[in-house]
């Protein structure tokens, strides 16, 4: 058990990290898909 009490110090923030940027990034990727299904519709306009 000690030996896992470092590990998951070590590796537990930057897997944190990286899933909040995951999950921003998802977000703003969205944003871009929505943008670019409309864009033939606005075209035609």
């Amino acid at each position: 058990m000690e030996q896992w009490i470092p590990l998951i110090s070590e590796v537990g923030f930057p897997i944190v990290v990286t899933l909040y940027l995951l999950y921003r990034i998802e977000a703003k990727l969205d944003v871009v898909v929505q943008s670019i299904q409309s864009l033939p519709e606005r075209l035609k306009e």
